[in-house]
């Protein structure tokens, strides 16, 4: 029998101690510790044994840098172009991707039909929450057949490895980490000793095979990934889904990426049939109206390396009961207060006596500081009731002083709002030296620097 101990773990970062502390010497925080069993067996080394998994092991031994071939990895390409986008160009060999969002966002149907748009892949796809006919009630729904996707749906980490080593897939999904349990460990699924072993031993398989494996979690009422914040220091690369339920369209985000840009952004729609990548996502976000009302005005922003027109929405309205209200959604608030102060100071613009209401279109949320210069222009259409031209749109962000400063990769939104139909785009003056004007867009560039100077110009 093996020896049981008593351990106390960090719930915010999972720093282990042999007795209860209040204070945590790793993170700081107060009264995080929670004690949970443990049993540190001898056999565990025994069990997730991969030697004989593939043809050629890595071996452990030192060696020069210099020695070391930087040979470019051949990444796993999937059907998903929004998926490759997010991981920097496909899926590496032996990478752990872990993956969260809220409850009933998507995150199982979405890799749930990745896999099954690989057949020339043996994926294994691990279910801790759901039974066989559970899943294949979504296959069915998504309508597609592979002969190479297994389904096991286990919680125990012993004998899901034992499995893998009769399948032995070439892709693991595993849905979810916060189910699984191992035998090691006498605390209950969930916890953070049992997070953090379940999701080393993945670690451990994925390395020494080259299998990569996605590991699908859960997060917390406050928006973080449940368990040890030493789960997202472990795995390669981290993925928020994201998304309203309000709405159809679903955001996937990358947090970290050992292998790629961590600023990539995945846009789906959630139709019947599951998952649709959405390939133009401007055309979405962009409302088409009609008739031409104020307060509206379109952003020319980026999300990582992928140009996005945005619409922006302002409402402007005499306060009634004496403390004007600022509402914002899916952009930052503090950011609303600073633009309205410049447009006091520097305009004249009496905003302290108005309700202001801000309202990125398409539940978006915006962090690009280009948009300021759209946000000025928003308000400012509600506040005259004034329209903005619905083929204008804007790149700039907004100073303190006024001035409208330059932003990064100008030609990219250029020719974004160009091929849109956009008659004009207004960008800051500095950021003439940012586009080759030979380029010959068709589209009307209009290089401004003060936001007296594009007030004049719209009204």
């Amino acid at each position: 029998m093996s020896k049981i101990k008593t351990a106390f773990f960090c719930s915010n970062c999972g720093y282990e101690s042999t007795k209860w502390l209040g204070k945590c010497p790793s993170c700081n925080q107060w009264n995080t510790f929670i004690e949970e069993v443990l049993d540190k067996g001898n056999n565990k080394a025994d069990s997730n044994d991969w030697k004989n998994y593939t043809p050629n092991p890595r071996k452990s031994k030192t060696i020069a840098l210099s020695h070391v071939s930087s040979i470019e990895e051949e990444r796993l390409v999937t059907a998903d172009a929004e998926l490759n986008r997010v991981l920097g160009s496909g899926i590496v060999p032996g990478s752990i991707v872990l993956v969260a969002g809220e409850p009933g966002i998507g995150k199982s149907t979405l890799f749930l039909q990745s896999a099954l748009q690989m057949p020339q892949v043996v994926t294994l796809y691990i279910s801790g929450e759901e039974s066989e006919q559970q899943i294949k009630m979504r296959a069915d729904r998504l309508g597609i057949q592979n002969e190479n996707f297994y389904l096991l749906t286990e919680a125990s980490t012993q004998v899901i490895f034992q499995e893998i080593k009769k399948l032995k897939p070439q892709l693991v999904v595993v849905d979810s980490v916060q189910t699984l349990h191992s035998n090691f460990i006498e605390s209950s699924p969930g916890s953070i000793s049992q997070i953090r072993e379940c999701a080393a031993e993945f670690q451990r398989f994925a390395k020494e095979t080259n299998t990569p494996v996605f590991l699908i979690g859960h997060i917390t009422k406050d928006g973080n990934i449940a368990g040890p914040k030493i789960l997202e220091h472990m795995v390669d690369t981290v993925l928020q889904f994201e998304g309203d339920r309000n709405y159809t369209y679903r955001i996937l985000r990358t947090l970290k990426n050992r292998f790629g840009s961590t600023a990539e952004l995945g846009i789906y729609e959630m139709i019947s049939s599951g998952m649709r990548p959405v390939s133009n996502p401007s055309e979405i976000l962009i409302t088409h109206k009609e008739d031409q009302l104020s307060g509206g005005a379109i952003a020319a922003t980026m999300e990582g390396l992928r140009p996005l027109l945005i619409e922006v929405q302002a409402l402007v309205t005499p306060s009634v009961y004496g403390t004007p209200q600022r509402t914002v959604s899916g952009f930052d608030l503090r950011r609303l207060q600073l633009l309205l102060a410049v447009l006091e100071k520097r305009g004249g613009f009496q905003f302290g006596l108005k309700d202001v209401f801000l309202n990125i279109a398409g539940g978006l949320k915006v962090e690009d500081p280009s948009t300021d210069l759209a946000v000025i222009c928003a308000l400012l259409s509600s506040y005259e009731d004034v329209p903005v031209s619905q083929h204008i749109c804007f790149a700039g962000e907004v100073g303190l002083n006024g001035e409208i400063r330059a932003v990064n990769r100008v030609e990219q939104r250029i020719a974004e709002a160009e091929k849109l139909g956009f008659e004009k785009i207004v960008v800051s003056r500095y950021n003439k030296k940012g586009w080759d004007s030979a380029k010959g867009f068709n589209i009307e560039v209009v290089p401004l620097g003060k936001v007296e100077e594009v007030y004049q110009m719209l009204f």
